[in-house]
C-alpha cells in the first residue's frame, strides 16, 4: 500500500493535518437502524421468556453489531471517488479499477465497493481508504488502535479468544500476529519526528525534585539467533549446550522522577530489540532527560544502574553531572561472592559476615570503605584467590558510586528496581513465555506499543501513527486524463 506520509506527517512548527473526514454519514440512509428497530421489536414480541440471559444479551449485541457493520460500510462507501482521475499530494493518479474489498472493523468486518488508481508502475491507492485512514489496507482506525492495544498486552492467539469472547471484531490470529510488525514498519519510519514530539509533551510533575536516568538489558530468544550453529560449536568444544544460546540482549531504559520524600511520582518507559551498544535506546533517553531539564532546571539528578561497563560509560560521559549510583542489590550481591571466597560458599562465617557488612554498606556513612577494609584483609590472608581479589577491585573501583546512607539521607533512590522491573513488564511478560523467538520488525513494534501503553503515551503515539495513514484526495481535471484500457481492449 503506498501511504501518502509527506502530506500528513507532523513536523515541528506546524500542525498536524487529520483526515478529512466529511460528515456525509449524517446523511447515510437509516436502513440499518430502521432494521436494527424492527429485529428488536419482533425480538420483544416474540413470546418467548428469557431463560438465558447470556445467550439473550449475545443476540442483542449481535444486532446491535450488524447494525453497526451495515452504517459502517455505507459510511466507507460515501468516502469513495468514482472518476477517471484523482490527484493527491499534487500528482495525478488514473481510475484501474472498481472492486468489492472486505475491511475490519472494531464491530467486525463489512465488505464495500472501492475504486483503485494508480500512476505509472507505482502501487494502486485507493481514496476512500486514504480519506478514512485505513491501517495497512485492512483496518478501520478504531480497529486498528484496538487490535494494536490488545496484542502490545498478549500473544496473538490470546488477543483473539479475547476479542472473541467480546462479541466485536474477529479477526483472525495470524491478523493480529503481523500487526505489531507492520506497526513498527511505519512507527520506525517516522521514529525520530514521533518522539520528538511525543518528548515535548512529557510532563514532568510539578512537585518532582530528583529525576533519575536508568538503563539495564535482558536476554530474549531470537529466531535469527543462529541457536543451532552455537549449541554444535559448543558441543564440539566440549562445553555444555544448555542455557541461553540464540538470545540476544534487549534494553531498557526508564526516566523516573521524584518528590521531597523520595517517593516515585512517575516514569517514562523505553524498550528496544537488540541492538549494537543500545545506541537507539541511549539517544532515546539523553533526549526525554534534556526535554526533563529544560521544563525543570532545577532537578537534581541520579545515574542508577549496575556495573556493566557500557551502561556507565554512557550514563557517566553523555549525560549531564549528577549523583552516580550502583544499584546497591547488585553491590550486595558482589558482597556475598567475595565473603563466599573468603569463608567458603555459603559457610556459616561467610552467611554471618554479609548479614553485618550489607547494613554497613548501606547504613553508614563509611560504609564502602570499611567494606574495601575488609575485603583488603582477606585477600591478604588469601592472596591466591583470584575471585576475591576481582570483588574487592569490584568496590575500589565504584567506591565514589555506594555512598548508599549519605544518598538514603536525602531521599534519593539507591536501587534500579524500576528498570529491572521495566525488563520484566516490557520484555519478559510478553515476549518470553514458553516457545516464543523473535524477530526485529515483529519484537520492536510489539515493545514499541507496550513502551507507549505503559509510559501513559498511547493516545498521543496512537495519534500520530495513525494520521500517516490519511492523506488528502482531489478529482483531478478530466482534460488529457487517458483511462487505462479494460482488460483485453483498447483505447
Amino acid at each position: 500500500m503506498m501511504l501518502i506520509a509527506h502530506n500528513t506527517l507532523p513536523v515541528r512548527g506546524r500542525p498536524m493535518e487529520v483526515c478529512q473526514l466529511r460528515t456525509e454519514a449524517a446523511t447515510i440512509s437509516c436502513d440499518a437502524i430502521q432494521r436494527l428497530g424492527h429485529q428488536l421489536q419482533a425480538l420483544r414480541e416474540s413470546g418467548n421468556p428469557i431463560r438465558h440471559f447470556e445467550e439473550f444479551e449475545q443476540t442483542v449485541n449481535a444486532l446491535f453489531n450488524q447494525a453497526q457493520q451495515d452504517f459502517l460500510a455505507e459510511a466507507l462507501a460515501e468516502l469513495d471517488i468514482d472518476t477517471p482521475a484523482i490527484e493527491v499530494s499534487g500528482i495525478t493518479y488514473k481510475q484501474v479499477l472498481r472492486s468489492y474489498k472486505t475491511y475490519q472493523t472494531a464491530v467486525g468486518s463489512v465488505r464495500v465497493m472501492r475504486t483503485l488508481y494508480r500512476n505509472g508502475k507505482e502501487p494502486c491507492i485507493v481514496p476512500m481508504e486514504l480519506k478514512a485512514g485505513i491501517v495497512e489496507g485492512f483496518w478501520t482506525p478504531r480497529a486498528a488502535k484496538q487490535a494494536a492495544w490488545v496484542v502490545a498486552q498478549m500473544s496473538p492467539g490470546e488477543a483473539k479468544s479475547l476479542l472473541d469472547l467480546m462479541g466485536g471484531m474477529s479477526p483472525s490470529e495470524s491478523s493480529l500476529a503481523r500487526f505489531p510488525r507492520q506497526f513498527n514498519t511505519q512507527w520506525e519510519q517516522h521514529r525520530e519526528p514521533f518522539e520528538e514530539m511525543l518528548i515535548e509533551k512529557l510532563n514532568v510533575p510539578t512537585n518532582a525534585v530528583t529525576v533519575a536516568a536508568s538503563l539495564d538489558g535482558v536476554m530474549l530468544p531470537m529466531k535469527d539467533g543462529k541457536r543451532v550453529e552455537k549449541r554444535a560449536r559448543s558441543a564440539s568444544e566440549g562445553k555444555r549446550t544448555q542455557g541461553p544460546t540464540g538470545c540476544k540482549e534487549a534494553s531498557c531504559g526508564t526516566l523516573s522522577f521524584y518528590d521531597q520524600q523520595g517517593e516515585r511520582l512517575s516514569t517514562v518507559r523505553i524498550g528496544r530489540m537488540p541492538e549494537t551498544k543500545k545506541l537507539t535506546l541511549k539517544q532515546s533517553l539523553s533526549a526525554l532527560l534534556q526535554e526533563a531539564l529544560r521544563q525543570k532546571p532545577q532537578l537534581s539528578l541520579v545515574k542508577v544502574a549496575d556495573g556493566a561497563k557500557d551502561n556507565w560509560s554512557y550514563l557517566s560521559q553523555e549525560l549531564p553531572a549528577g549523583v552516580e549510583v550502583i544499584d546497591y542489590y547488585h553491590a550486595a550481591d558482589h558482597l556475598k561472592k567475595a565473603f563466599d571466597q573468603a569463608y567458603g560458599e555459603n559457610s556459616i562465617k561467610s552467611k554471618e559476615k554479609f548479614v553485618t557488612y550489607r547494613h554497613v554498606l548501606k547504613e553508614e556513612l563509611d560504609g564502602v570503605e570499611r567494606i574495601i577494609k575488609a575485603l583488603a584483609y582477606q585477600h591478604k590472608k588469601h592472596p591466591r584467590r583470584s575471585k576475591l581479589k576481582t570483588e574487592l577491585e569490584y568496590f575500589r573501583k565504584n567506591r565514589q558510586r555506594m555512598r548508599y546512607a549519605e544518598h538514603l539521607s536525602n531521599n534519593l533512590p539507591i536501587g534500579s528496581g524500576v528498570v529491572e522491573a521495566a525488563c520484566k513488564t516490557l520484555v519478559t511478560q510478553r515476549m518470553k513465555c514458553s516457545g516464543m523467538r523473535w524477530r526485529n520488525p515483529g519484537g520492536q513494534g510489539v515493545l514499541t506499543l507496550r513502551s507507549l501503553v505503559q509510559s501513559h503515551w498511547f493516545e498521543n503515539g496512537w495519534k500520530l501513527f495513525a494520521a500517516t495513514y490519511c492523506g488528502k484526495v482531489t478529482k483531478a481535471a478530466t482534460s488529457n486524463v487517458i483511462p487505462f484500457p479494460e482488460k483485453g481492449g483498447s483505447v
